[in-house]
């Protein structure tokens, strides 16, 4: 496929809102794609030229690309600024600039050739990597065609602006097969083992759906985490699964763990599928040194030690560990402890479907532990296996004096659902009554101008929602104005410009009432804590936060980890009950 062709389809897409017509134009460009072009064809499409786990940005900001703009069309940059910030949108103006100048370069080239040299663009380091870059992005701009160049410029600045999320690609696919989203299910169950969109379009392509049956854990992929449901008493618990195995839950980092001692090598990724193994050397070297598995693939929490009293750190402190920059002396300063809870696969063998039973029995055997916090940098996550609602309200007291975040209750036989939210796992919460004790990952969606003393943050209120799993689309469920530190202000609008947009982004859905001065694409995740949850008239959830303040930021949760409708509706109704 020629990349004007992949232009037209990018241009048509972005003229829909509509979830339903964007499904079938991604559907049809699938149809229309050889098998080879659909891998980089995905990868573009989501403004990468590699899957979002990999480490392979372009390293381009705004000013470059103006650079290489102006070098393209020959023109004063004063000149073409002018037009951009008339326009608004850098692709536009570039389009608008290439209408009017006969380029005798123009060539009509391959996707592939294309994507090829924006990966070599993505790729290039050290000394005159720059001016590489530079000089790539000048030669695809001379080349392509006027509507190409307007999707090429944003994929480097990572603002396609098409309007879609991973689900509705993993639609597309079903379409493409079978002219339904009957085979969602099956596909999405296969991404969440394997969360290259590329791979499984690949597969998909070149197989049929039995190819993505194969799906199985492989070490260096991280598997999307499971999550769990909420209950507020210790009877419900038991109600709902029976005798279960309990865990303190930790207040840290959750870790998935990828090693191979044939490589020699561990990786680490956070909840969003980050690779952080580069934060966390006295871990690395801990699973190392301690693992006895040969392949592993393992979760568990890193939270922050205090050797001097043998005491678990606030959240607030453990949080400085997650740096780019002086991390040795961090990890000496703040030691951390990963508590492992889950195994996913070891040596060949895959444990997602087993019951947790075996999956624990196996990971405390794939470990030579001495289960002592001031030797060990894994340590096996406690247990004790309940058949009481009482006991559990005990456990439960018991890690909260320890200074932790509460319990998780797991259901013996069940299975590790990769992305999924289910019975499997159970968070307990004391009680939904006078106040709301649990937090809430929330998407910061926009924020409003400040006044008095903001005016020098620049930001004086911000607008949040969460996710509706139906619709996938972001609702308004709070505007907060209070409850932030100065530091946390300049934090949030410092977060903000960097991801502003002149229009909403098509996931948003919001009452006018609550539009806000500045807009910014769907990157920033916030927990926030809430006295109640009350209905809301003006907010698109339908519900709204009373008194919402921030608890902190989550750089480690993605836009798809923000809590969902569904998960607010029942902390609602439950709330109601008490």
């Amino acid at each position: 496929m020629k990349f004007s062709r992949l232009a037209y389809y990018f241009s048509e897409i972005e003229k829909n809102s509509s979830r339903l017509n964007i499904t079938g134009l991604l559907a049809k460009l699938f149809q229309e794609l050889k098998a080879e072009d659909i891998q980089n064809t995905i990868y573009l499409l989501q403004g990468r030229v590699a899957p979002q786990f990999k480490k392979t940005e372009f390293g381009m900001a705004e000013k470059t690309v103006i650079k290489s703009i102006v070098l393209a069309l020959n023109i004063e940059r004063k000149y073409f600024e002018n037009q951009y910030h008339k326009i608004g949108d850098l692709g536009e103006t570039v389009e608008d600039f290439k209408k009017q100048i006969i380029s005798f370069d123009q060539e009509d080239l391959e996707l592939n050739e294309v994507f090829r040299r924006l990966y070599q663009l993505a790729t290039s380091g050290g000394t005159g990597s720059q001016e590489v870059k530079i000089n790539i992005l000048t030669n695809l701009i001379r080349q392509l065609d006027p509507l190409s160049c307007r999707f090429l410029v944003r994929i480097p600045l990572g603002v396609m602006r098409l309007g879609f999320s991973d689900m509705t690609v993993l639609d597309a696919f079903s379409w493409m097969l079978k002219g339904d989203k009957s085979l969602r299910p099956e596909i999405e169950k296969a991404f969440h083992v394997r969360p290259d969109l590329g791979q499984i379009g690949f597969l998909l392509k070149s197989q049929g759906i039995i190819g993505i049956k194969k799906v199985v854990p492989q070490i260096f992929t991280p598997i999307i985490m499971m999550r769990a449901e909420r209950l507020s008493s210790g009877e419900e618990i038991i109600k709902q699964i029976g005798e279960c195995a309990v865990e303190p839950k930790y207040d840290g980092f959750r870790l998935q763990i990828h090693y191979s001692r044939e490589k020699d090598e561990v990786r680490i990724y956070s909840r969003n599928l980050e690779e952080v193994s580069y934060m966390y050397p006295d871990i690395i070297a801990g699973v190392k040194k301690e693992t006895t598995a040969k392949e592993i693939i393992f979760e568990g929490e890193a939270i922050g030690f205090d050797p001097q009293t043998g005491s678990f750190l606030p959240f607030q402190e453990t949080v400085q560990r997650k740096r780019k920059y002086e991390i040795t002396a961090k990890s000496q300063e703040i030691p951390l402890k990963l508590f492992a809870f889950e195994l996913l696969y070891k040596d060949g063998e895959n444990f997602i479907s087993q019951h947790f039973s075996v999956r624990r029995k196996t990971l405390e055997s794939s470990f030579k532990l001495k289960n002592n916090l001031y030797q060990d940098v894994v340590v096996l996550a406690p247990q004790k296996i309940i058949n009481l609602g009482e006991n559990i309200e005990a456990y439960f007291e018991e890690a909260i004096t320890k200074g932790l975040e509460g319990i998780i209750a797991k259901k013996l036989d069940g299975i590790y659902q990769p992305g999924a939210r289910g019975w499997n796992w159970i968070k307990f919460k004391r009680s939904y009554s006078a106040k709301i004790n649990d937090t809430l990952d929330c998407l910061v969606m926009g924020y409003d101008f400040g006044k008095g003393k903001r005016v020098g943050f620049g930001i004086g209120a911000f607008l949040v929602g969460v996710f509706d799993e139906k619709t996938e689309k972001f609702r308004t469920i709070a505007k907060i104005g209070t409850g932030l530190t100065d530091v946390e202000w300049k934090e949030l609008q410092e977060k903000c410009v960097k991801i502003q947009t002149k229009t909403p982004p098509q996931v948003y859905d919001f009452d006018k009432q609550m539009a806000v001065d500045i807009w910014v694409e769907p990157q920033i995740v916030v927990e926030i804590r809430t006295d109640e949850i009350t209905k809301s008239p003006v907010h698109t959830a339908g519900l709204a936060l009373r008194f919402p303040r921030l608890e902190k930021f989550r750089s480690d949760k993605s836009p798809a980890d923000a809590t969902s409708l569904s998960e607010i509706k029942k902390m609602f109704s439950l709330q109601m009950k008490h």
